[in-house]
C-alpha cells in the first residue's frame, strides 16, 4: 500500500520544517536553515514517486 501525503508531512515536521500554508491543496514548508519545499495533494491522497524523492532529498540537505 503506497504512503499517504499525511505521512510525508509528518516526516517533514519531525525534521523541523514548518508549514507556511499555501493555496488550495498546496502546502509550503520551510526549515529554519532556509530550505523550502512544496507538497501538493490532499492529506489522504497517495504519494507520487517524485514527491517521496523530493522529501528525502530535502531532509538530507538539512543534515549536512
Amino acid at each position: 500500500m503506497p504512503r499517504k501525503i499525511r505521512e510525508l508531512i509528518k516526516d517533514l515536521e519531525k525534521a523541523g520544517f514548518v508549514n507556511r500554508s499555501g493555496k488550495g491543496s498546496h502546502r509550503n514548508y520551510i526549515h529554519p536553515q532556509g530550505i523550502v519545499i512544496t507538497i501538493s495533494g490532499k492529506t489522504g491522497s497517495d504519494v507520487k514517486h517524485y514527491q517521496e524523492k523530493q522529501v528525502k532529498r530535502k531532509i538530507k540537505e538539512i543534515q549536512k
